[in-house]
């Protein structure tokens, strides 16, 4: 997935990655590297290597098709909403809790060691099932919650690109409410119980993250440590009448991008100063927070590698060509150390973030949301600047693994300064023929990235030209 300004809100996120990187002045060659990978229950494994094996997945998977969530009867249904007394818990613990506390133990454990090394720490929540501590969904009073502002499916949608919630649906508390497939709303009274329930679980996510951050100031090492905070994706909470993350609207695309630099993000802390101070929500919730230093401008997740490979002193792969199937290793992130030092001067409309997403068939089908790859027939691929969002949907071979360029199933394009939840689809409002007809004297070798970012420079343009209401 992609990523647009940093500073977003975590709120509209889900699972959440946390990791540091300590320098200590010592060469980079001798680094210790862990990675925390939640499993079912209790079980927690620390692997030296990146990347989840087959057995992790298949674990991850199994659990979210658990019954672990108690309901009225006394017995445990796979429910979405799934608020649970911590105590009464296998261990009388969590897994995000564990991987925490596992977390602070290995860096309990590196505090006095001269050796560099990279920490990262995946949190599953907010993931569906919302099994969290019960205590977290009594900061946001289900009296205070609002729907989302724009719940209803937009007229002017291409059905190839709703997201029919088939892993929401799924669940044995939603399967009760009778919803119809696949644009069928869920009911008002409902929807507000799942916005209360994911901000819950993000809160409950927060503090975990707390709780590390904490630990660099108790262990001396938040002047040592960079740390970066990021998300794979987002989640629809009702706006195009969606849930889950199966689309490519900015609202599952979007993600926080959150780097702490000593002394160069943040001013290095005089002894005993801390850093991250914690801050307990469950009592301060009111308590408000000041970011003197947000820099708002489109950014990518692949950008994180050839930032923190620089701030490590370490030196990124080569920048990727138009065509790279032949290149054994590059890169197609953009360091983005140098904004950290030389304030932007405002907002740069020519940088963009792409991002796709699979489909099935032209219509929301049940397999819609995670489609097997031989099934895949259409591809969605997006691109976004400050400006607009542009979605062409094509044909899609899932044997060559090519894309069709001129095989277009659909487009949407939201101009974002008046539309900004991307409701109003004016794609339609161009002359497409005489896009598609420029892009045929390209030569076959150019990549589709690069196909796109020209025909959305023609279909901008001309609107910004011609001045077309829309």
């Amino acid at each position: 997935m992609t990523s647009t300004p940093t500073g977003e809100s975590i709120l509209g996120t889900t699972q959440q990655c946390h990791s540091t990187l300590n320098l200590k002045g010592t060469s980079p060659c001798q680094w210790g590297r862990c990675f925390i990978q939640e499993l079912p229950l209790t079980t927690l494994t620390t692997t030296p290597t990146a990347g989840a094996s087959r057995h992790t997945i298949q674990l991850h998977l199994d659990l979210r098709k658990r019954k672990m969530c108690k309901g009225e009867d006394g017995q445990l249904h796979a429910n979405l909403l799934c608020v649970v007394n911590v105590t009464e818990q296998p261990g009388r613990t969590l897994p995000d809790l564990e991987s925490t506390d596992e977390a602070l133990r290995l860096l309990k454990s590196r505090a006095n060691d001269d050796t560099p090394f990279f920490l990262a720490v995946g949190f599953h929540k907010p993931h569906i099932p919302f099994r969290i501590p019960q205590e977290y969904l009594s900061l946001y009073p289900l009296e205070k919650m609002s729907l989302a502002p724009d719940p209803d499916v937009p007229k002017l949608l291409p059905p190839v690109a709703y997201n029919p919630w088939m892993d929401v649906r799924k669940r044995e508390d939603v399967q009760k409410l009778n919803i119809s497939f696949p644009y069928g709303p869920i009911p008002k009274d409902f929807q507000l119980r799942i916005r209360q329930h994911y901000y819950a679980a993000v809160s409950y996510m927060d503090a975990q993250v707390g709780r590390l951050l904490s630990a660099l100031d108790d262990l001396s090492l938040s002047d040592s440590t960079v740390v970066v905070f990021i998300s794979d994706h987002g989640w629809s909470l009702g706006e195009h009448g969606e849930w889950a993350k199966y689309s490519n609207f900015d609202v599952t695309t979007r993600v926080p991008l959150i780097m702490f630099v000593p002394g160069l993000t943040a001013i290095l802390n005089w002894p005993g100063e801390s850093a991250f101070p914690f801050i307990d929500v469950l009592r301060q919730s009111d308590h408000s927070f000041t970011n003197a230093k947000v820099i708002k401008n489109v950014v990518e997740l692949v950008d994180v590698f050839a930032t923190v490979s620089y701030l490590a002193g370490l030196k990124a792969p080569e920048y990727c060509p138009d065509v790279s199937f032949q290149v054994e290793l590059c890169t197609e992130g953009s360091n983005l150390a140098y904004t950290f030092r030389h304030r932007e001067k405002g907002k740069n409309a020519e940088l963009i973030a792409f991002s796709q997403y699979p489909r099935p068939a032209d219509t929301p089908q049940v397999n819609s949301d995670l489609p097997d790859l031989k099934d895949i027939r259409v591809m969605g691929y997006s691109l976004r600047n400050w400006d607009y969002r542009y979605t062409l949907w094509l044909g899609f071979n899932p044997e060559t693994f090519q894309v069709n360029v001129s095989d277009v199933h659909a487009g949407e394009l939201y101009m974002l300064a008046d539309d900004p939840g991307e409701d109003t689809n004016v794609y339609s409002a161009s002359d497409h023929g005489v896009i598609m007809r420029k892009m045929t004297s390209l030569p076959q070798n150019v990549s589709l990235r690069t196909r796109m970012k020209l025909q959305f420079h023609y279909l901008t343009a001309g609107m910004k030209t011609s001045g077309a209401k829309v």
